[in-house]
């Protein structure tokens, strides 16, 4: 006979609360096979209509100059939000993703670059791209970060007045 009486139903309610949580059968440890339930995996219902489905980045300007300061929204894939060109910065962080890079990565610490001053740009970057999360700054101190803050431009604002 089963132990079920003698420990009573309230022990199983959290092993049972969290296997439903987690899609799965409610199994006591010391269940007979002939007990066992099988269930088949919770799977997630498709996106509504209005789902946002593709990648989001907030990005935050300061010092680029008037227009181009400020925070914006980019959604891609669909693209929307309220980036000034939501199509085309959509296509340059498309254009410089490649698998196994991350795309807003820092310039190295051990690169040697030309200590060329960009200006006062700078921005933030936060969100999620190509399913991964993103936190990431930029400036325009040195050639290296001139050059990262372009490839990436119309993304980020150009540095042309």
């Amino acid at each position: 006979m089963s132990d079920l009486p003698r420990r009573g139903i309230a022990s199983l309610a959290v092993p049972l609360a969290a296997s439903l949580l987690c899609g799965l059968a409610a199994v006591p440890a010391d269940a007979t096979p002939a007990r066992k339930a099988h269930t088949a995996p919770v799977i997630p219902p498709p996106p509504l209509p209005d789902d946002r489905t593709g990648d989001h980045l907030t990005l935050v300007v300061h010092g680029a100059g008037a227009g181009r300061d400020g925070v914006r929204q980019l959604f891609c894939h669909p693209e929307s939000g309220d980036h000034p060109d939501p199509a085309a910065a959509c296509r340059a962080l498309d254009e410089s993703t490649q698998w196994g890079r991350d795309t807003f990565a820092p310039v190295p610490p051990d690169s040697i670059c030309t200590m060329i001053d960009g200006g006062p740009a700078t921005a933030h970057v936060t969100g999620y791209w190509a399913g991964r999360p993103v936190d990431a700054d930029f400036s325009r101190r040195n050639g290296c970060e001139i050059a990262r803050w372009d490839r990436l431009v119309p993304f980020l604002p150009s540095a042309g007045s």
